[in-house]
């Protein structure tokens, strides 16, 4: 998802947001931001949101 219409913000805003393979039509599209107040039992641990960035930066940086 891209947000990017605001007045006075000159920079690029991008959620990666992952489909799942049993994700229910309920929460696709901009429906899937219900799930931000998950509780805690449902999140992905902070560790390993930080490893996935971590990786995905690498893989982007290998790029020509």
């Amino acid at each position: 998802m891209l947000f990017a219409e605001a007045e006075g913000f000159g920079h690029l805003h991008v959620h990666l947001v992952p489909r799942m393979p049993n994700q229910p039509p309920e929460s696709r599209g901009p429906a899937v931001f219900r799930h931000l107040g998950a509780g805690v039992e449902a999140r992905v641990p902070d560790a390993e949101m930080d490893a996935v960035a971590h990786r995905l930066v690498a893989h982007l940086d290998r790029r020509p």
